[in-house]
This record gives structure tokens, C-alpha cells and sequence, in this order.
């Protein structure tokens, strides 16, 4: 068989994978949709010990299917995430306890109303705090896009701090970075009552009334279905049976719709102006973000640098444990993620201090730039190391036969070659460390993607403020791929002098 004959069948494979992958309408009969949820929302949605996801939501969102005569296919997304993919169309609907509110209805469809909820605080035993307004000046942990995210910006003076997802702004509470927690009431009180959150407790009473609904895309086809089985579910028994099990209690009555949840096309007025608008509207705030970046990206390549040449020479040792400690060292920081690194040192040390019987916190910055520089000292160690191995054995012989020591011909003679030909490689380095500060997003620092992200959960425009993001970073690893590239000719003095 010919080569393009292997190439048309590969083609032809690649063709029924990807047809495969893509039927998420019918299926065997039904239909079936795709409905993303992200499981770490108990009592709501979460996992059991065996993986499987459960909950509130869960268990109506399947009592809805069984209703309505369709089936579900659960797809993990961050809540941040989940109103960009309904936009993009990439799910069906998603179901993570949203709330309904007048600006994501704007933007997207709801089901009726299946939960009535409202935003609770969370503070240590020993803080106090009675009430919304005792917050002011305080430090507060949030989830990034919640209604609680909004309300808490109505507290004059308070720091505001965004995560991902519920138990990392808690674990931030119990690791004493932060004086409280805004979030739904249900979830904070389930916590609580099951003893994961020790030496919390709730404060005030319910500071709004909300209402959750089902997201879907605007004007999705699978509203009325997703309607129609909510509907027999709240009249046959079921809701109610389903809200004693995971809350002990009747279920207050809901209404059939809120007064702004309304279907109908968004206008179509001038998109490309509307887009270019929101763009420049959001630019100061993330060049701002593009500050903290260079910042932390210098801070961390040079004390990557340091740790990383000195990791390098240690590799080189002819002592056999500290040659193979360094080995170690190194092993350990490329073999795991470095998104684990990050949540190690800045939420698992000061855990692990308090488990010790004393109180230890990190300061986002110092967390942030101790987790890239150690990481980054393990890649640049190696790079090191492959540069002195580089240089020729002749080198050193010829130092030393000229009465120079070791450290002497190290510092004089092989590390000034060696350091020339690591500048690719470190230049690469530099580059990565720069777009891997979106990582330390996760513990709340406020860098570049960070400002997107809360720009994101504003407005409700993904692609052109994460286009904006992109196009920001692409400026800055250009910018630093042309520095580097003038420094690697200023310090070779054979391209110096063929410019010059």
C-alpha cells in the first residue's frame, strides 16, 4: 500500500473519531444533552468517595431528564467558564445553584425557578462580626462571577478576594488570610453542619432573596424541554422528596418565572463596534494586570536563576548524596504540575501549621514568586548544568596548567561560554515563567489573566476581553524575545563585531 493510501485511511479514522465525538444530539432514540456542572459545591453538586457525582442539583437535573424523556451527559467546567461555553454553544445548559439575575438573563436563557437561596457570611468563632456592614475594611474571600462577588463591592474599604471555587475561599478563612467568606447560605451551612469547616460559623440573616435557574444559551431549543420536566417534577412529589434528602425540610414555594426573564433576540446593532468599545473600555485594567506579571515573572527568573546556576554546579558535585539530592530536587519540581506546587505552598503549608499548634500565613506575592522561582530553579539548574558540561574538557585543563583554581576557571573561564550558550534555552525559560504567572489566578493574585477573568464575570464578554488578554501577552513575550536576542549578540563578541 502506497503512502497516500495509509494518509487517506488515517484521514478517513480521524474523520469517524471526530464524527464520533461530536453526536451529542440523539441517541439511540432520545436526545441527549450535555450539561456542565462543576462538583465542588456541596450540598449541590459534588463527589462521592467512588467519583461519582451527587447532590441537589444532580438528583433533579436527572429527575428533570426522566420527566422530560431525555438523557445527560455531565461535562466538568469551572463556574467562571460555564456562561462563555452556553455562548459559544458548546454545552446544552449547565447546572452549579446560578442564580437568575437581570444582567445573565441578558445574555443567556433560564429554566423556571428551582431553589430559593440568598448570600450567608462566614467568619472565624473568635472575629467579630454581626452584620454586612461589619465587613467594611475587612478582608473578604468570594467566587469569582457569583452574586456575592457583586454584593461585597458595595462595602467601602473592603479587600476583595476572588477564587475559583467555594472550599478554596473557605480554606483561605481557615488558613487566616482573610476575615470572611460571602457565598450562598445553603452551601456555608451545609459545611458547617457536616464539621469540614471547624472554628467557622454564620453570621446575620440572608442578605438577598435569590432565586437558581437552569442556564441554557439564548433562545435554546431545549427550553421549553428543560421547562416542561421541571415543571412535572415541582407537581409530582419529587422535588419535594428530593429537597427533604439533602436539606431536612419542605420546600418553600417558587415562582413559575422572575419579572425580567424574558426570550427574544439581543439586539444586532453594530457588533464589531460594540466589541472594538468593550476592548478599549478594558484595556487600562489589564495593563495594570500586565504590571503585576512583569513583576512577578523578573522576581521569580531571578531567583530561579540564582537557585537554578547554583542547582546546576551542585549536579556537577562528585559528592554522591548531594548529586543526587539535587537530582531529587529536580526530579520533584519537573515531575509534578505546577498548578499543585502553587496550592502546596499557599494554602497546604499553612495547614499543615495549624495542624502543628501555630499560626503561619502567606502573603500572596511572596507565595506566588516562592512557588515559580523553585520551579523555575529546576529547569534552569539543568540548563545550567548542560551549558558548563557543554564547554571543553581543554578548557580546564589549560586554566589550571595557568595556576587558576577551580572557582577561579569556573567563574572566569567556563561560566562566561557557558552562560552564552544557555541564552536560548534561558530566553525559553523566561517566556514560559511569563505565561505560567496565570497560574497563581488560582490563590486570587490579580496578574494579567486574573483581570480578565473579573472583567469577564462584569460583562459577560469572553471572547473579546480573553482575545484582549491573549494579544497582551503575545506583545510582551515578543517584546522579551527581542531583548533577549539583542543580549545574545552584545555578548557574543563575533556577532558584535560582524554588526557593528
Amino acid at each position: 500500500m502506497g503512502w497516500w493510501r495509509w494518509c487517506l485511511v488515517f484521514g478517513l479514522c480521524c474523520l469517524l473519531v471526530l464524527g464520533g465525538c461530536g453526536l451529542n444530539g440523539d441517541v439511540g432514540g432520545g436526545r441527549r444533552l450535555v450539561v456542565a456542572t462543576e462538583p465542588t459545591f456541596p450540598p449541590f453538586e459534588f463527589q462521592s468517595g467512588d467519583g461519582k457525582l451527587q447532590g441537589f442539583d444532580i438528583d433533579l437535573m436527572n429527575a428533570i431528564a426522566n420527566a422530560a424523556g431525555f438523557e445527560v451527559r455531565y461535562q466538568n467546567m469551572p463556574f467562571a467558564g460555564m456562561i462563555p461555553a452556553l455562548q459559544a454553544r458548546s454545552i446544552d445548559a449547565a447546572v452549579s445553584a446560578m442564580t437568575i439575575t437581570e444582567e445573565r438573563a441578558k445574555t443567556i436563557s433560564f429554566s423556571r425557578p428551582y431553589f430559593k437561596s440568598g448570600l450567608g457570611i462566614v467568619v472565624g468563632e473568635n472575629q467579630d462580626v454581626s452584620s454586612f456592614e461589619g465587613l467594611r475594611g475587612k478582608r473578604i474571600a468570594v467566587q469569582i462571577g457569583t452574586t456575592g462577588a457583586n454584593k461585597v463591592k458595595e462595602l467601602a474599604g473592603a479587600v476583595i478576594r476572588t477564587f475559583d471555587d467555594a472550599p478554596t475561599a473557605l480554606q483561605e478563612l481557615l488558613n487566616g488570610n482573610v476575615d470572611a467568606v460571602v457565598h450562598d447560605q445553603a452551601v456555608l451551612l451545609y459545611g458547617i453542619k457536616t464539621g469540614n469547616l471547624g472554628g467557622l460559623k454564620l453570621v446575620g440573616q440572608l442578605l438577598t432573596q435569590e432565586y437558581y435557574g437552569i442556564p441554557m444559551p439564548k433562545n435554546s431549543p431545549n427550553l421549553a424541554l428543560i421547562n416542561s420536566g421541571l415543571t412535572k417534577v415541582l407537581g409530582n412529589g419529587s422535588y419535594a422528596q428530593i429537597y427533604k434528602k439533602w436539606f431536612n425540610s419542605e420546600p418553600p414555594a417558587l415562582p413559575e418565572k422572575l419579572p425580567f426573564q424574558q426570550e427574544g433576540s439581543q439586539p444586532g446593532v453594530s457588533k464589531i463596534f460594540s466589541a472594538i468599545t468593550v476592548i478599549l473600555r478594558s484595556l487600562p485594567f489589564l495593563l495594570q494586570g500586565a504590571l503585576v506579571t512583569l513583576q512577578i515573572t523578573a522576581l521569580s527568573v531571578v531567583l530561579g536563576l540564582v537557585g537554578g546556576s547554583l542547582l546546576g554546579i551542585v549536579r556537577l558535585s562528585r559528592v554522591t548524596p548531594v548529586r543526587w539530592a539535587a537530582r531529587g530536587y529536580v526530579d520533584f519540581f519537573r515531575g509534578t504540575p505546577l498548578l499543585v506546587q502553587i496550592f502546596m505552598i499557599y494554602f497546604g503549608i499553612p495547614a499543615i501549621a495549624q495542624e502543628l499548634g501555630f499560626t503561619f500565613t502567606f502573603n500572596r506575592l511572596a507565595a506566588a514568586v516562592i512557588a515559580l522561582s523553585l520551579n523555575s530553579a529546576a529547569y534552569i539548574g539543568e540548563i545550567v548544568r548542560g551549558g558548563i558540561q557543554s564547554i571543553e574538557v581543554g578548557q580546564a585543563e589549560a586554566a589550571q596548567s595557568l595556576g587558576l583554581s577551580s572557582t577561579q576557571t569556573m567563574r572566569y573561564v567556563i561560566f562566561p561560554q557557558a552562560f552564552r550558550r544557555m541564552l536560548p534555552p534561558l530566553s525559553n525559560e523566561f517566556i514560559s515563567m511569563l505565561k505560567d504567572t496565570s497560574l497563581v489566578a488560582v490563590i486570587g493574585f490579580e496578574e494579567l489573566f486574573r483581570k480578565g477573568q473579573l472583567i469577564v464575570a462584569e460583562n459577560y464578554r469572553a471572547f473579546e476581553i480573553y482575545a484582549a488578554v491573549a494579544l497582551v501577552y503575545l506583545f510582551l513575550t515578543l517584546l522579551s524575545s527581542q531583548a533577549f536576542s539583542r543580549l545574545e549578540v552584545w555578548l557574543n563578541p563575533v556577532r558584535r563585531s560582524r554588526k557593528v
